[in-house]
């Protein structure tokens, strides 16, 4: 099993990019949050994978964070009517922590507002993953206090985006792009402010 791929950045769309490794160019499947922290093209990378084999074919996706590796398997696995496809168009929506937040809280409107969910699926989103999301929650917040101390701030710097008036996904993004300008220190305030400039 490929776990993890780490060469140079050859090229990147919105949801797929290739790494080169060894005079090889691996193709990988990632969603919208992992492209938007990708280093330039040229630049070294390091991407969590998990590789999908059926059949007739072999695909590679990669993800920044082994979290939404994990997670990304997580659904595949245990959600009747969603593969490969339409979990890494979930992930491309909302990020890890909105995500985790919505299934938690069971709010189907905002996961239905991803490409490919209606209704049905993002109830069985909740229904199926509720208790698996609460329990991940727990392991990482006792494995690493640090990154659920970055999944609060995000947390919550969307969630004064929304009592403003955005829409979720729409809060979230803007604070990933705020998250991202700013770098892995940056405090809610900080993140609330560069999202509303």
């Amino acid at each position: 099993m490929i776990t993890s791929i780490q060469g140079t950045l050859a090229s990147v769309s919105p949801l797929r990019a290739v790494v080169e490794l060894n005079g090889f160019g691996y193709e990988v499947n990632i969603p919208v949050t992992t492209a938007e922290k990708l280093p330039a093209v040229g630049a070294a990378v390091k991407l969590q994978t998990l590789v999908i084999y059926r059949e007739d074919s072999q695909t590679l996706y990669g993800f920044a964070t082994p979290a939404e590796r994990d997670f990304f398997r997580l659904m595949i696995e245990n959600v009747t009517g969603v593969g490969p496809k339409v979990a890494l168009s979930i992930m491309s929506r909302l990020s890890l922590p909105l995500l985790e937040s919505a299934i938690r809280l069971g709010d189907v409107g905002t996961l239905a507002k991803c490409p490919g969910i209606g209704k049905k699926t993002a109830e069985r989103l909740v229904v199926e993953l509720k208790s698996k999301v609460g329990a991940s929650d727990a392991a990482r917040t006792s494995s690493t206090e640090s990154s659920s101390s970055g999944s609060t701030t995000h947390g919550d710097a969307v969630a004064a985006l929304v009592a403003l008036g955005y829409r979720a996904a729409d809060a979230d993004e803007s604070i990933r792009r705020a998250a991202l300008a700013l770098g892995g220190n940056a405090t809610t305030e900080m993140l609330i402010k560069r999202a509303l400039a």
